[in-house]
């Protein structure tokens, strides 16, 4: 048998591996990941680790993650709940359910309870606005609070999802069902904005439990929701305490250590684009399921057979404001570009004229397409720490077209001109997020060409504000999951708070006789 050190540095035999526990760090400490890489411990992080402390390693970037260890209790009680409250759910009916939603909408109706709500998010925007955050999506406006209100109704009126017989098999004395089941606890990470709040409660629809970690930005607004609408409304229905629940920390560690919980059935994650690629890999080494909406963007090209008043019309209405679905790169086909650009400056024009300016970035090689005049104009570009004077009209590389412009007031948008749709979708598959295309052209082949070669979940023909869960299926969606990381498994890219189940298989059985062998069944003895 071999022979190792003991801990006082002397040899011993090597047996069994003891557990030990991590219980500090030294700067310069080898972090071993991936199997053959290495990350080091900064002085600070070896500074700010106490026992009790956990470490996580991105397994994508090497980053050493610091969850202090009330953060990691803090996780792992609501986790515990939740999975408790799961086990509950089995026995909860359907109607007990659907009167959950109905309460939850009833309170968010309710102006006293309202005010309450809407009284704490205008702290949370005033605190955003004043460290130079966005808040374009942290505002509870009145059409958001509809929207809410109208999503939960939804599924208050949605046909009960678990139990769903999908499939049957008969056989001669026997039958066999593919029968849809609850799935677990969905863990949930998202960005300031209230109203995914409310969507993402869509999964007790199928008998699920839900945990909750938004932004610190939307922290207050988040506490006022649980407790004015949230928590009365599951005590209201009977529903299991921690059926949904909000994990309440500020800190970013806090939605790690919910990801790394083996516990969880599902991790879903929406925000910026690094930060969901990071918890979407703390999720995986764990070996949880992870559904990821984190980048977006538009495509939209304009094919050689483009009807010009339909691509002027599809470019304005795609500008209404910032979101995942929004325009963001516009590709023009050479031989109708000379029409085609004064059309889509001017509609972008227009969209600014609803919204506050606007901002164009040009492929480097096309630049020259654009007016003079335009190219030398400087004008007000709102960003979320204020409006600044800035070039109207920038150059852009081609390598640079899949980054996402993430506007607050000002639409901003890229152009490039292309051979080809061909060329366009090319572009898209190598530089976009694969989220959303769409391809302005009479041409019937045209449009299946571009559909067989664009590798995108969202594909039209038309403006691309479409790409939205409720608005296009009635049904409100925890996110919309883009193709960075492939096409997704078993599901379409629309995550609704129906699509979290699992199938289950159940056989009847008619004929006792039945026998793989053939052998009948034996008489009885004396």
């Amino acid at each position: 048998m071999g022979a190792r050190l003991d801990d006082g540095g002397a040899r011993r035999e090597a047996g069994p591996s003891r557990e030990g526990r991590l219980e500090a760090l030294v700067p310069g400490q080898a972090i071993v990941f991936g199997g053959d890489r290495v990350s080091y411990v900064s002085a600070e992080l070896a500074q700010a680790f106490r026992a009790g402390d956990r470490l996580l390693v991105d397994p994508d970037s090497g980053e050493l993650l610091h969850i202090p260890a009330a953060e990691h209790a803090l996780a792992a009680a609501a986790v515990a709940r939740a999975q408790a409250a799961f086990a509950g759910l089995a026995a909860a009916s359907d109607e007990a359910i659907t009167s959950f939603f109905a309460a939850f909408a009833a309170h968010l109706a309710d102006d006293a309870r309202w005010a309450a709500i809407a009284a704490a998010n205008a702290a949370d925007v005033a605190a955003a606005a004043g460290r130079g955050r966005s808040t374009t999506r942290l505002e509870a406006s009145p059409a958001m609070r509809s929207d809410m209100i109208a999503g939960l109704r939804a599924w208050q009126a949605a046909q009960p999802s678990r139990g769903c017989t999908v499939e049957r098999v008969d056989h001669a004395g026997w039958s066999v069902e593919q029968v849809t089941a609850p799935l677990g606890v969905v863990g949930f990470v998202f960005e300031g904005r209230p109203n995914v709040f409310a969507d993402a409660t869509g999964v007790l629809r199928g008998g699920n439990a839900v945990v909750f970690r938004i932004g610190s930005d939307a922290l207050r607004t988040a506490r006022a929701i649980v407790a004015q609408a949230l928590d009365p409304a599951l005590a209201a229905a009977g529903l299991p305490p921690g059926s949904a629940q909000l994990i309440d920390s500020a800190a970013h560690a806090a939605g790690w250590a919910m990801f790394a919980d083996a516990r969880l059935s599902l991790a879903v994650a929406r925000g910026s684009g690094p930060a969901v690629a990071q918890l979407g890999a703390i999720a995986r080494a764990a070996g949880t399921p992870v559904s990821l909406h984190g980048t977006g963007g538009a495509w939209l090209v304009a094919d050689a057979s483009a009807d010009a008043e339909r691509f002027r019309a599809v470019v304005f209405h795609s500008l209404d404001r910032k979101v995942c679905n929004t325009l963001n790169v516009c590709c023009i086909v050479r031989a109708r570009a000379d029409e085609l650009i004064p059309l889509f400056l001017e509609a972008l024009a227009q969209a600014g004229e609803r919204r506050s300016g606007w901002k164009l970035h040009v492929a480097d090689a096309d630049l020259a397409r654009i007016p003079a005049e335009l190219r030398a104009s400087r004008g007000p570009v709102v960003r979320a720490e204020g409006p600044r004077e800035e070039p109207l009209v920038e150059p852009i590389a081609r390598s640079d077209l899949g980054r996402e412009w993430e506007w607050e007031e000002t639409p901003e948008v890229s152009l490039v001109v292309v051979e080809t749709a061909e060329e366009a979708a090319d572009l898209f598959n190598a530089l976009s997020p694969r989220l959303a295309a769409t391809l302005i052209a009479e041409d019937a082949d045209a449009q299946a060409a571009f559909y067989a070669r664009i590798d995108a979940p969202f594909v039209g023909d038309g403006f691309t504000r479409w790409v939205d869960g409720q608005y296009a299926l009635g049904r409100p969606e925890l996110g919309l999951s883009n193709g960075q990381n492939g096409r997704l498994f078993a599901r379409g890219a629309v995550l609704s708070g129906d699509g979290v189940f699992t199938v289950r298989t159940r056989v009847r059985q008619a004929d006792p006789g039945l026998d793989r062998a053939g052998a009948p069944t034996p008489p009885r003895r004396a």
